[in-house]
């Protein structure tokens, strides 16, 4: 087995681990080594169509992991604040693990949201904790399509190898 192949899967199974993990760029690793392996073949079993395809689905995963927790805040009604404090607390939130990536966001939402109100009165105190909640949500539901979006960048490069 060439050097070239042992690289491709060792990028792909950590990519396949930093899907979920932070502080490993997942999506990229996993194109990283599927793009090497479809060199190595001199792109006859994976052609250039193909892996253009498969960068763009690993463009969307980067997207969605990206915007998810601002989106989601947006959708329950947060503030311009809010929304940079998930924004903000995402970045803050990678080095607290995964934990630190579902908190994050919902902690940096709920100090904007209380920001922009400029009181804790329980109305703008229950605003901020649904908008904080669904930054939180925001991230597990992008963990999960980003999960599925890895699974259909494998099954198409299986799918161009195979056939």
């Amino acid at each position: 087995m060439d050097w070239q192949i042992i690289v491709a899967v060792l990028l792909v199974v950590i990519g396949i681990a930093g899907t979920v993990l932070p502080m490993l760029p997942g999506v990229p690793l996993v194109f990283a080594g599927l793009l090497l392996a479809a060199w190595h073949g001199g792109f006859d079993q994976v052609g250039i169509l193909t892996m253009v395809i498969i960068g763009a689905i690993a463009g969307m995963a980067w997207a969605v992991d990206f915007f998810a927790s601002v989106v989601t805040a947006k959708k329950a009604g947060a503030s311009k604040y809010a929304l940079w404090g998930a924004g903000i607390g995402a970045l803050v939130g990678i080095a607290g693990g995964i934990v630190g990536l579902i908190i994050g966001p919902a902690i940096g939402a709920i100090i904007g949201e209380l920001i922009t109100h400029k009181n804790t009165s329980k109305e703008a105190t229950t605003k901020a904790t649904a908008v904080g909640i669904a930054a939180g949500l925001g991230f597990v539901l992008a963990l999960a399509i980003k999960i599925v979006l890895v699974l259909t960048m494998l099954a198409v490069f299986a799918y161009a190898y195979y056939k």
